[in-house]
């Protein structure tokens, strides 16, 4: 059968082409996608091109499909996963596999699978790691976040914090203690706020930074202090731009005694410094941020390393017990990973918006794979609607959800919109 899907090539080098899928073979699953979020990390591997270690040398000759944040159906299931998995039933993927050692993954190495398509076949080692997973939500965007929501979750239950004298460590952040997430206003600190605020190892002080006044409005307005007062917790926001001294004000709001988790959510020296220096006795600096420079580096202060026990993790990715959380607390409705989303577009928009993603303001971007439709920002929909009722419509629908994607937006966008690819 034929699929459409963007492909990369070279550096800088996307294109969306339609092309045939070979049939599956007895170890494989041919799946149709509805939905890929685009990460960063796709814009890392488009620019870099096969000097990215995931990344084949050959796509020249051979391109891969990009994406891997994606979610959707299942079409036709080969023989050996008959028992495993049924046509028509919705899936999410854990695209970190690592199988045998390989560094490939979707949306990175795979000629046939990946994200920003109509349609993948699924490999058998997929199934083989147990990363191809059930999904029974309402929506698939939920699932199609439920990738990057993990490597949230993943992060926090890496921080850690040492027990004194007896050379053990507790892993996860401090119950009830604090924590700071800096230059967290986008959409993986709006996450990580969500998980924060939600999951059974709560601080009792959460303290956000960015240096954006608009996106720090738009995360108060989802995340207001009454409704984390009601989970026990004590939230701030804190615009750091104009702050001469910012680690004694952050500090401030802890008496003086400094965060026992401080998470950097941009790689920038400043940040990572000033992150140190916010540490409690015994606190775990938590570098979330993928720099693109591979020397990058920052000070940290060793006199407290071996004084005051403060350390330091980085995780890349969660693996498929972070995935499987994230999915049951989304089922649940424990946490709402569309909160990190503020533009919708179809497949014809990926190329354009992955190559452009450092420049384009905001938060997620979700790609709706069968659809024709410029990248689009949510709060855009009601100047659009102007002109264009359908908009006026979808903007009528996330207005009354606080102006975020909603499962009744998803609906009324896959059976309304009458573009496709």
């Amino acid at each position: 059968m034929k699929t459409k899907a963007v492909r990369l090539y070279d550096k800088n080098d996307l294109r969306m082409e339609e092309f045939e899928l070979p049939e599956i073979k007895d170890d494989e699953i041919l799946a149709e996608v509805i939905t890929d979020s685009i990460c960063m990390s796709t814009y890392k591997a488009a620019i870099q091109g096969s000097d990215h270690k995931r990344v084949p040398k050959d796509i020249k000759q051979n391109p891969i499909i990009v994406g891997h944040e994606f979610a959707g159906r299942i079409i036709k299931v080969g023989h050996k996963w008959q028992n495993g998995f049924k046509e028509g039933e919705k899936f999410a993927i854990q695209p970190a596999l690592n199988y045998k050692g390989s560094m490939d993954s979707p949306g990175y190495s795979y000629k046939y699978f990946g994200g920003d398509a109509a349609y993948t076949i699924i490999p058998h080692e997929v199934m083989e790691l147990g990363c191809l997973l059930h999904y029974d939500g309402e929506t698939y965007y939920d699932a199609s976040l439920a990738e990057p929501m993990s490597c949230i979750i993943g992060a926090f239950h890496a921080n850690y914090h040492t027990m004194a004298g007896k050379y053990k460590h507790n892993m996860g952040i401090v119950k009830g203690g604090n924590m700071a997430l800096l230059a967290a206003a986008g959409p993986m600190g709006l996450g990580a706020i969500d998980y924060a605020l939600n999951f059974d190892r709560r601080p009792s002080l959460l303290v956000v930074t960015d240096v954006d006044e608009k996106r720090l409005q738009r995360a108060e307005k989802i995340f207001t202090k009454e409704m984390a007062k009601s989970r026990g917790v004590e939230l701030c926001f804190v615009n750091t731009s104009k702050e001469k001294d910012p680690v004694s004000l952050l500090k401030g709001y802890t008496d003086g005694a400094g965060f026992d988790d401080v998470f950097v959510f941009a790689p920038i020296k400043e940040v990572v410094e000033q992150g140190d220096k916010m540490l409690a006795r015994d606190g775990c600096l938590n570098f979330f941020a993928g720099p693109t420079d591979n020397k990058f580096s920052a000070e940290f202060n060793f006199y407290n390393v071996h004084y005051a026990s403060t350390h330091l993790v980085g995780t890349s990715g969660g693996n498929t017990d972070d995935m499987v959380e994230s999915l049951t607390m989304t089922e649940r409705g424990l946490i709402n990973p569309a909160v990190m989303v503020t533009h919708i577009g179809g497949l014809n928009s990926v190329a354009e918006t992955t190559l452009n993603l450092p420049k384009i303001p905001g938060g997620k971007k979700l790609i709706y794979t069968h659809l024709d439709m410029e990248l689009t920002a949510i709060e855009n929909f009601e100047e659009k609607g102007k002109t264009e009722p359908f908009f006026a419509a979808l903007s009528e629908i996330v207005n009354r959800n606080n102006g975020i994607w909603c499962a009744e937006a998803e609906r009324y966008l896959l059976n309304n919109y009458n573009k496709r690819i």
